[in-house]
C-alpha cells in the first residue's frame, strides 16, 4: 500500500479538525493559531479545541499548530507516574545485569587462579563427592539402627495390645522416639543425595566454563607433548 504524502495528510489532518472542532477552534486553526488537545486519564486524547476544558486542567495535551503537527505535550499526573515507575524497574533490571556480570567476573577470574586444568577441577569434585559419602555411610547406619529400635518398640506395643494391657507412656515415647529417628535418619539420607547431584551439576558447569575461558581447549595434566614427527629418509 503506497504511503500517504506528508502534505496531504497535514492537509486532510485540518481538513478533519474542521469538520470535528467547534466553529472557534477551526476557525483558529485555519487563521495560524493552535489546537490543543487533551487526554483522559489512560493517555488517550478524546477532543481538541482552543482551549482545554476545566474538568481536563490535570490531563495531558498536546498542542497542534495549523497543519496538524505536534508542537508541544504535557503528562497528566498519572502518565508521569507511570513513566517514571518504567524508567526505575528499567533501572533496577540494569542495575541487576551490571552486579551480574561484575559477579560473573569475579567467579571466572577465581576459577582461572585456583585450576590449572580440567584434570584438577575433576580431583575437587570427586573430593567434595566423597565427604558427602562418608556422611551417607554414617546416616544409613543410623538409620538402620532407629528402624531397628522402632521395630522392636512397635513390637512391643503390638504384644501389650494384644494381651489387653494399656501401653506404658515409657514405651509409647520409645516408639516416637524411634519414629522421629528414623524419619530424621532418612531426611539426611535424601538431602545428602540431593547434594551430590548438586555436587556433580555446579562441577559440570564450572569445568564447562573453564573451557570456555581457556578458549575452547581441553588440557590434562598429564598430558606429553605430541612427539615430533621423524625426518623422512632420503
Amino acid at each position: 500500500m503506497p504511503s500517504v504524502p506528508h502534505a496531504l495528510f497535514c492537509a486532510a489532518f485540518a481538513a478533519a479538525l474542521a469538520l470535528v472542532l467547534p466553529a472557534p477552534a477551526a476557525a483558529q486553526a485555519k487563521g495560524g493559531g493552535k489546537i490543543v488537545c487533551w487526554k483522559d486519564k489512560s493517555g488517550k486524547v478524546i477532543g481538541c479545541g482552543d482551549q482545554v476544558p476545566p474538568e481536563y486542567q490535570e490531563s495531558g495535551t498536546k498542542e497542534l499548530d495549523r497543519r496538524g503537527v505536534t508542537r508541544a505535550t504535557t503528562e497528566s499526573a498519572e502518565e508521569a507516574a507511570r513513566r517514571k515507575a518504567k524508567e526505575q524497574e528499567l533501572a533496577k533490571q540494569k542495575a541487576e545485569e551490571q552486579k551480574r556480570l561484575a559477579e560473573q567476573r569475579r567467579q571466572d577470574a577465581a576459577l582461572l587462579n585456583t585450576f590449572t586444568n580440567e584434570k584438577e577441577i575433576d580431583l575437587k569434585r570427586d573430593r567434595d563427592l566423597q565427604v558427602v559419602d562418608t556422611r551417607l555411610s554414617q546416616l544409613r547406619v543410623s538409620l538402620k539402627n532407629a528402624t531397628d529400635r522402632h521395630a522392636e518398640a512397635q513390637g512391643k506395643l503390638a504384644a501389650a495390645e494384644k494381651s489387653k494391657k494399656p501401653p506404658s507412656e515409657a514405651l509409647k515415647e520409645e516408639v516416637a522416639r524411634a519414629a522421629a529417628d528414623k524419619k530424621k535418619a532418612e531426611d539426611g539420607i535424601a538431602a545428602a543425595e540431593k547434594e551430590k547431584e548438586d555436587i556433580r551439576k555446579r562441577y559440570a558447569e564450572m569445568r564447562q566454563r573453564y573451557i570456555e575461558l581457556r578458549g575452547g581447549s581441553q588440557t590434562t595434566a598429564a598430558s606429553p607433548s605430541p612427539a615430533a614427527p621423524a625426518p623422512a629418509k632420503k
